[in-house]
Formats: structure tokens, sequence, C-alpha cells
């Protein structure tokens, strides 16, 4: 499968690394072709790795995963260019973090009222299906999930389009060890509210564990 993987930190390297691992061709998007991690990437990742543009990424890719900084994702989606992202299935895994008043994050103003980065980068490009999953465990984490408790704990999913967020459960499924039963479908991409959410918590268990490799399990 064709991949673009837009973002060229940790949680975009991690994931394009283990996506070229498992076979499938990956391009990582940056502003800019010839982006100097991205090409670094590309050599350490072998035949199955390419680097381009957002845009070159955005269609590319028969799936996407945003792994962008969520201060600046939308202006990213603007840039690669809003219709390269029609018809795809869009994996939105950005947090909308402040961190200028230090540790923990706050979720940035504008997303702390009625909307959620989520539901901005779905209004942003309407004809692509966003889903929005994997952006509440730690990169390590989120490309294999058997690295805590052997997988058995619970992943966060939403979206407005259902066939969509079955696809995503599907692929992390084959290709990062999440089992689909444990992937929890909280309704449509509203939800990224209380997703985004998480991760000022999720930081505090870090800090106070004292290790990013741990995840929520809902018990019934």
């Amino acid at each position: 499968m064709k991949i673009g993987v837009l973002g060229t930190g940790v949680v975009g390297e991690a994931i394009a690394t283990a996506l070229a691992e498992k076979g499938h061709k990956v391009m990582m998007g940056s502003r800019t072709a010839g982006n100097e991690k991205a090409m670094a990437w590309v050599q350490k990742a072998g035949e199955m790795a390419r680097e381009g543009t957002f845009g070159e990424a955005a269609l590319f890719g028969e799936i996407l995963f945003l792994c962008l900084n969520g201060e600046h994702a939308l202006n990213a989606l603007a840039f690669a260019g809003l219709e390269r992202f029609s018809g795809k299935v869009v994996v939105d895994i950005t947090n909308p973090l402040d961190f200028t008043k230090g540790m923990p994050p706050r979720i940035l103003q504008q997303f702390s009222g009625g909307t959620s980065l989520g539901e901005e980068i779905q209004k942003t490009i309407p004809e692509a299906m966003v889903v929005k999953t994997l952006n509440t465990v730690n990169f390590n984490l989120m490309v294999d999930a058997s690295k805590v408790a052997g997988g058995d704990h619970n992943l966060f999913i939403c979206g407005n389009n259902a066939e969509a967020k079955n696809k995503v459960k599907q692929f992390l499924s084959q290709n990062f060890n999440w089992k689909t039963d444990h992937l929890i479908d909280l309704g449509g991409i509203e939800s990224a509210r209380a997703i985004e959410a998480i991760v000022p918590f999720w930081v505090l268990v870090y800090r106070s564990t004292g290790t990013p490799l741990f995840n929520f399990k809902i018990v019934q």
C-alpha cells in the first residue's frame, strides 16, 4: 500500500519507519522537498521510503497519517493543497498542545471550548474521511501495542465515517498489533474534544510513573 506521512518529528518517523518495515511504500512529507530530516530518514529506511512536500505525500498516499505540530496543522493542510486529501482516509494523530506555560501542557485556547483540532481538520478537508486515534499513547506504543501488557489495553477512535473507522481499525491491527476489539469507538469527530483532552492528563501520569510506555484500560 502507498502511505503518506505528513510530519518529520519523532511520531512521523516512528509511523513511517514501522510501515516501511512492513513492506509499504511510504512517503514522508514536509514543507519543502529535500528536508534534512526526511532525507536522513529515507537513507535509513531503505528502498520503500521516499520524501517530498506535504502536498506530494498527500497525493501519494492511499491512506494518510497526520503527524504534525498541532499548532500548525491547519496551515500545513492548506500549504499541501486541500484538494489532495479528497476521498482519502486521514488518520489524525495531532494534539493541540500549548507548552508556553510549562508542564503539563494545556490545550491551545482556540481548541479548548466548543471545538477540537480533529473537528477543524475535518472541516478544512471536508471531502476526506478524518479518523482521530493514536494521539493518546507514546510513539513507540503507537506502532506496537504489544509493548504494554501484550496489547491488553484500549485505544480511542472517532470520526464521521463508519467505513473509514473500520478500515483504520483493521490497519492498526494488521500493522501495529492493536486488537480491533480493544479500540473503543466514541462516535463522530466531535468526540475528538474528549480524546485530545486526555493528553495533558497522560503527561501527568508519565511524570509520575517515569515511563511513557503505559496506556489506559476500560474495565467493565
